[in-house]
């Protein structure tokens, strides 16, 4: 049984896309089937591992506006076991063509029920809103990571994206549900950071992941060469976090099985 995941949070430069990058990554190299959704305006996944958005024919885009199939807008990336559906700029005026389509919402639902039985994950990234695209990614979702930056205001924002999912629960997509908080860009050299990661344990408890990333240059450069950190150094702190990340994920979702 495959699982959708969206990553989501609407505050903007929070390590969003870097995890789902890097997160779908690891788990390809963890020898799991996974398939990237671009769902962010802005296409950084889809650059960030490797292709140039403008120059993409088939992407989400057609997928959601045209009812173009999905299978043909997948990609083949350099990570082995990792596929990607591309973004592409034109969606910037999705959500406003999307409003005169019937039940709108569940759009992005019925994309990914045609191919997600081929994956064993199928990762969601989401862009830095709560707009129709992130509906449409949280109501296909069977749970969200929501990436928490170690960094001042934090939290902020987090009360209207909980408040979000809870309405998605009750009207659209009841089994949505919390996967867990990921604490972001982390430095250990900061009072700060420390702070954070105490105040978000504190607030959400054992929803929140054990594994923390770490700021990392590395992981800050791997996009600009198109790769995720894993091909970029696979020795690098970063890679390390992510591949972490990863592993606990499994686990967790082991144990819920059990």
């Amino acid at each position: 049984m495959s699982k959708v995941i969206a990553i989501a949070n609407q505050k903007g430069g929070v390590g969003k896309t870097t995890t789902a990058i890097n997160l779908a990554a690891s788990l390809a190299v963890l020898e799991k089937k996974v398939l990237l959704v671009d769902v962010d305006p802005q296409a950084n996944a889809t650059s960030g591992i490797g292709f140039d958005p403008k120059s993409i024919e088939v992407s989400i885009y057609e997928c959601l506006i045209d009812g173009v199939d999905p299978k043909t807008a997948i990609l083949k990336t350099d990570t082995a076991g990792m596929d990607l559906i591309p973004s592409h700029i034109d969606l910037v005026g999705a959500e406003i063509e999307m409003l005169n389509i019937e039940n709108r919402e569940i759009i992005l639902r019925k994309i990914i029920a045609q191919v997600r039985d081929e994956y064993d994950f199928v990762l969601i990234d989401c862009s830095p809103s709560l707009g129709l695209l992130t509906l449409n990614a949280l109501t296909a979702a069977d749970s969200i990571i929501i990436p928490v930056q170690c960094e001042y205001f934090a939290l902020e924002g987090l009360g209207k994206l909980l408040n979000t999912i809870q309405m998605i629960q009750r009207n659209l997509n009841k089994e949505l549900e919390i996967e867990g908080f990921l604490l972001t860009m982390y430095d250990s050299r900061l009072r700060l950071s420390n702070h954070v990661v105490s105040e978000v344990k504190q607030h959400f408890e054992s929803m929140v992941f054990e594994t923390i990333i770490q700021r990392n240059t590395k992981l800050s450069e791997a996009p600009s060469y198109g790769m995720p950190a894993v091909l970029y150094d696979a020795k690098s702190k970063g890679t390390v976090s992510y591949l972490n990340m990863a592993e606990e994920l499994l686990e967790r979702l082991k144990n819920k099985k059990n």
